[in-house]
């Protein structure tokens, strides 16, 4: 039979949403509630579907995300989920048809990104996506931790944490993001309805019941909230009546140490909680070192996070900065010809200016390789010495690293 890709008409999402949970393990007919709340802000017109005989087989949609590089501005991003092929249907080009559609659309629209979260590793390398953020959790040991419980949660300087409530978080959440936002690489847009759902405003139909969570935020000296923290906890006891409860944070936001410190210390300290799960944090996170026994900060996860394909690479490139002044000549190669060529780029703190040349190239490498640059978090000398990138003029990936990366590793906490 043949195989029909397209976008997606409304009377198609039921059996589109079927197919996504047939792709994710979770089988089963979606109910009406739950699919009006999935399609209630989607644009169909950026969700495709692969068909046969009238039954969806493969999935695909993306939406319009804002992105955070480095320096602090922000471009537009086509963002992609909801991606699956039905394994009766794999290897048939499914997942390339749609994914081609969807960035050449996104390009001519002008996005210069894409960017998505991986399930699996190998699958998106092929279309030129690279890891840009790594995502990384720890669990605290509160016994071991050497937290004074006298002085604990006892914020410095001025400062004071409060507990509120799931209202007081939608007014002042998004503004604690932005703040965020305008200065963290790999943090990307949160809308109106994301604080709704995680609030319990607007619970999900597919979730049996909300448990509402616990909120903190950290006020500065003067008044203002520059630290939020979402944590919930369990009930747990050992013999002997001992208290064994794990409370496991589901966002934080600090927009600075003082604020960091602050709201760790205070979670560390909550009476019957032994550990603590920080939730998806950068790989250099403060974390451990705000403790005075970092041992008690186990890592148990560090994983590729956020992924990024470069569609329009002048104009990446010249909406971030970087960490010193230099010219470089990018080779960038790009088998689906979206966003290859050779390109001066003139970079410096203040920002750059990238422009097509045909002046020898200093290092040429492909454009997912590109993208694992983008935010600052990856090495030019490590892609050189893993024959990833090549280095054309001696000196030149010294030199790039110098431009391209960060004092700090980029982060996205969010999943999409």
């Amino acid at each position: 039979m043949s195989l029909d890709v397209r976008t997606v008409t409304a009377s198609e999402t039921a059996d589109w949403m079927r197919a996504v949970g047939t792709g994710f393990l979770t089988p089963g007919t979606p109910s009406e509630e739950l699919v009006a709340d999935r399609f209630a802000d989607a644009d169909l017109s950026r969700t495709q579907g692969a068909f046969e005989a009238g039954r969806c087989v493969a999935t695909f949609r993306s939406f319009a995300q804002e992105l955070t590089v480095v320096g602090g501005a922000t471009v537009r991003a086509d963002a992609i989920s909801g991606v699956t092929v039905t394994s009766t249907h794999r290897r048939r080009g499914l997942l390339s048809r749609m994914m081609a559609a969807d960035l050449a659309a996104a390009r001519e629209r002008g996005e210069p990104v894409a960017s998505l979260i991986a399930a699996e590793y190998p699958i998106y390398g092929r279309y030129g996506f690279g890891p840009a953020a790594w995502s990384a959790e720890w669990e605290v040991s509160v016994h071991r931790a050497g937290l004074d419980p006298r002085r604990s949660g006892q914020p410095a300087a001025g400062g004071r944490v409060e507990m509120v409530d799931g209202a007081d978080v939608r007014k002042i959440g998004p503004e604690v993001h932005a703040a965020l936002a305008a200065r963290q690489p790999g943090i990307v847009t949160r809308g109106e309805r994301w604080w709704r759902l995680r609030t319990g405003a607007a619970p999900r139909p597919d979730h049996d019941k909300w448990t509402e969570p616990f909120y903190l935020v950290h006020r500065a000296a003067d008044g203002t909230v520059d630290g939020l923290m979402v944590y919930s906890a369990d009930d747990k006891w050992g013999d002997a009546k001992q208290p064994l409860s794990t409370a496991s944070v589901r966002d934080m936001i600090a927009l600075n140490p003082a604020a960091e410190r602050a709201l760790w210390h205070h979670v560390c300290s909550i009476d019957w909680i032994s550990a603590v799960r920080s939730g998806h944090r950068a790989p250099d996170d403060l974390l451990p070192l705000l403790l005075p026994d970092p041992r008690a900060a186990r890592m148990i996860t560090n994983v590729d996070w956020l992924w990024l394909r470069v569609l329009d690479v002048p104009r990446a490139l010249e909406a971030r900065t970087y960490g010193t002044e230099a010219s470089l000549v990018l080779d960038v190669r790009d088998d689906a010809a979206l966003a290859g060529g050779r390109f001066l780029l003139d970079a410096s703190p203040s920002g750059a200016r990238c422009t097509p040349t045909t002046r020898s190239a200093d290092l040429a490498l492909g454009v997912a390789e590109l993208a694992t640059l983008y935010l600052g978090d990856e090495s030019v000398r490590r892609l050189v010495d893993l024959g990833r990138a090549e280095e054309l003029r001696a000196g030149a990936a010294t030199a790039a690293d110098a431009v391209f990366r960060t004092g700090r590793r980029p982060w996205c906490p969010d999943v999409f």
